[in-house]
């Protein structure tokens, strides 16, 4: 691996038909000494075999995984494999196999990346081949990300990183869980590309409605302790206003302004209100907990691998 000039790391689930044209393009389009690190993420129907490497004339490995462990956790075990092997003077890609990264992009990503300011350059998309509902979710999505997190992200797995960008990437617990959302956290440099999105090359993508909100909270995740302080400053003002509306409904009652069942009816809502503030916070006091635990050191990365096949 050391004797290439660019890593890829690309996870791969059922899909070698994809990943197959992927390497071939790899091979023609990119202008450099390429070396594939292909995380096989247990897959049973379509395992990667390394032929497919060696058929597009690549040096490359395929790190098949014990099980099933998503597509975050299995593209920071491939950087946890790369990280202990690679030079300070290689560079590293991530992105997906199914084609929507296209190997011809890498030179814009890889361009913005040679400036002594930048430690990953990211993909931004300037079009997406997606659905307009989905395009409408993801702008609720960013919207909600800012709000709850003060931070906006508008890039995806698609980047270029330096070596020393790598060493801290893969030190932090919060890489297998969000990978845009790690960068973000680590304080690295980033420098954005606008990138047309491509076309999947086969298949139907398995990421389905449920998968895009799960990996929508895991981005969240990763900012725990930020939307902790932001939920808890919410919750404590609509709690305070529910206090002080029960003592206006008090004074109400006091004073017999309030009709007849209307006062208990109040303060039976605003209670609600209150307890419903409090088990919020609650609930995410105890989601930082589970973030925070929940975390690999980085190496322990090993221990998702069945084996490494090399070309």
């Amino acid at each position: 691996m050391n004797k290439h000039s660019l890593i890829v790391v690309t996870p791969v689930y059922e899909d070698t038909s994809a990943s197959h044209q992927l390497f071939a393009e790899l091979a023609s389009k990119v202008d450099e000494d390429v070396y594939i690190v292909a995380v096989d993420d247990g897959s049973i129907k379509e395992p990667l075999d390394i032929v497919t490497i060696r058929k597009a004339g690549l040096d490359g490995v395929v790190i098949r995984l014990k099980k099933n462990v998503g597509h975050q956790r299995a593209i920071s075990i491939g950087l946890g494999y790369v990280a202990e092997r690679i030079g300070p003077n290689q560079r590293v890609i991530v992105m997906d196999s199914d084609g929507e990264d296209k190997p011809e992009s890498i030179k814009q990503l890889l361009d913005s990346l040679d400036t002594q300011d930048t430690d990953v350059s990211v993909a931004q998309r300037k079009s997406r081949v997606e659905s307009i509902k989905f395009k409408a979710f993801y702008l609720v999505y960013k919207a909600i990300f800012y709000i709850l997190s003060g931070r906006k992200i508008n890039f995806g797995n698609f980047m270029a990183l330096k070596y020393d960008a790598l060493k801290r990437l893969v030190h932090m617990q919060e890489l297998g869980i969000h990978i845009a959302g790690t960068v973000l956290l680590s304080k690295l440099r980033i420098s954005p590309v606008c990138i047309d999105r491509g076309a999947r090359y086969a298949g139907q993508s398995k990421m389905n409605f449920v998968g895009l909100v799960l990996h929508g909270f895991k981005g969240l995740m990763v900012f725990a302790e930020d939307v902790l302080v932001r939920v808890g400053i919410a919750s404590a003002v609509v709690a305070g206003l529910a206090i002080m509306a029960s003592i206006v409904a008090v004074a109400l009652k006091v004073l017999g302004f309030a009709t007849p069942g209307w006062f208990s009816v109040a303060i039976g809502i605003l209670f609600l209100v209150f307890l419903q503030t409090g088990a919020m916070t609650l609930m995410m006091l105890m989601l930082t907990g589970v973030v925070k635990n929940k975390g690999i050191e980085p190496h322990d990365y090993q221990i998702f691998i069945d084996e490494a096949i090399h070309a």
